[in-house]
């Protein structure tokens, strides 16, 4: 089925998904998830038998993250926001035959993965596709009742063969996976989409670790492992810091990129010739993605300060490093279009997407999320946290 549908404008390059034999890869390691497949009745063969023809697969997980904040006060001269959180579903993977289309399979397939999510407590359900994915955004925002909601930036950089310097200005300190937690639920617990259960998230096996970046001269860079804690951490923190966190998905499926002419692939293997011939040039080259090929997803991004882009650049750093040593061909991360730290993501425009679309609908009648109201309604804040299990 995947294969059969292709993702990007037909007639062009077009991206394809190896899931590695295992279908439901992308939702599997959230709390609650489900794959629906749509089977039609085919007759034929020499003896009329019957035989089962899947014609269209939907995927879907349920979490609980946060839609909104609330002022609280721990004393009268120091407010604070309290995140509000609800229940959300994700939909994702709807794929329908090619030769199966405007027969109302995509349309019985998502209101099966709604009442689903319903009976799971999902008070939202909400789903990603591309600004220019006509047919998809037609289905969900005209058809199943969805508006559009988010639109973050999917940022792309390639894997060159040659490792990125690391910036002698900045000072890049690894967090065990409680550290982290604690840092991102202190700092990060009030940012949109942020999931409740970051704890279990940060120790799947596929989280390969949270990386600090703080200025080369402050305490914290000569502390030779020490972590103070998160609490001590932001009371004394320095002028300007920043966050991530990568996550393995080339273990969890492979891409590829199909329909590329034999020119293009002819210069990408030249660049990839140039750069690993001559790695102290630092030539920037297209990594081989006309074949499959994994990547890691950045994520957790974060930081404050003057310069928190400029660490968050080096942190980018030191993950495509990682990723080289992975194998892997691109390295990609998912931000809010306003997002002030998006200026410290390498990546290219040409494998980026400026505005993906996020659309959301509001599943149950009351309201649970207090003063926030409605959710659909409200308007974006500078930042969002992107779930890695999703992307």
């Amino acid at each position: 089925m995947e294969n059969r549908c292709e993702v990007g404008p037909t007639g062009e390059l077009s991206l394809f998904t190896d899931q590695l034999g295992d279908p439901i890869c992308r939702v599997r390691h959230s709390p609650a998830y489900l794959m629906l497949v749509a089977e039609m009745v085919v007759v034929g063969g020499g003896e009329d038998k019957e035989r089962r023809e899947i014609v269209g697969i939907i995927r879907g997980c349920v979490k609980t993250v946060t839609c909104g904040t609330k002022l609280s006060r721990n004393s009268k001269n120091c407010p604070f926001k309290l995140p509000i959180y609800t229940k959300v579903a994700y939909i994702l993977g709807l794929r329908v035959s090619p030769s199966h289309r405007r027969m109302g399979i995509g349309m019985k397939l998502v209101r099966g993965m709604e009442k689903w999510c319903g009976e799971n407590g999902a008070e939202y359900s909400y789903m990603a596709t591309e600004n220019d994915n006509l047919a998809s955004v037609e289905l969900f925002t005209h058809k199943c009742g969805y508006s559009k909601f988010r639109t973050p930036s999917i940022l792309v950089q390639p894997v060159f063969e040659h490792r990125v310097k690391s910036d002698k200005r900045v000072a890049v300190i690894k967090l065990a996976a409680a550290d982290a937690e604690a840092l991102y639920r202190r700092r990060f617990s009030a940012t949109e989409f942020f999931p409740r259960d970051i704890d279990a998230v940060l120790k799947n096996k596929l989280n390969l670790g949270t990386f600090l970046a703080v200025p080369k001269g402050s305490p914290y860079a000569a502390a030779a492992g020490s972590w103070p804690g998160a609490d001590e951490f932001l009371a004394s923190q320095p002028e300007s810091w920043a966050v991530l966190s990568v996550w393995n998905s080339k273990d969890v499926y492979t891409l590829e990129v199909r329909g590329a002419s034999r020119v293009r692939r002819a210069l990408a293997r030249t660049t990839r010739a140039v750069d690993r011939a001559l790695p102290w040039l630092r030539l920037p080259s297209v990594p081989e993605v006309f074949r499959p090929f994994g990547f890691h997803f950045l994520y957790g991004i974060g930081g404050e300060g003057p310069k928190a882009a400029r660490m968050v650049r080096s942190l980018c750093g030191v993950a495509h490093n990682l990723a080289k040593e992975h194998g892997c061909g691109v390295v990609a991360a998912e931000v809010a279009g306003r997002d002030p730290l998006r200026l410290g993501i390498p990546h290219w425009e040409r494998l980026s997407c400026a505005e993906d679309l996020w659309c959301i609908k509001r599943l149950g009648e009351e309201y649970s999320d207090g003063c926030v109201g409605d959710w659909t309604k409200s308007p974006p804040g500078l930042s969002i946290f992107v779930d890695p299990r999703e992307f």
